[in-house]
């Protein structure tokens, strides 16, 4: 199953290698190119990406869009 997400374009705008991202959250190297290909991770990692990238929780959707996001495109 894979799930839909934005945070290789989000990182590269931000000018960060995986490895920065991975550092600055406390996870893997691996754990943010298997979420980049759209394998599904916790919440908690979530939360850790988003404040890596310094993205308030009530704006995650940029990141991670909700299923009913997903079906808009």
């Amino acid at each position: 199953m894979t799930v839909k997400n934005h945070l290789k374009k989000v990182r590269e705008d931000r000018m960060m290698s995986k490895a920065e991202l991975a550092r600055k959250a406390g996870l893997s190297v691996l754990t943010i190119d298997r979420i980049e290909k759209g394998f599904p991770c916790r919440h908690s990692t979530k939360r850790k990406i988003l404040e890596a990238l310094e993205i308030p929780l009530e704006n995650r959707q940029l990141v991670f869009p909700t299923q009913e996001e997903e079906d808009d495109d």
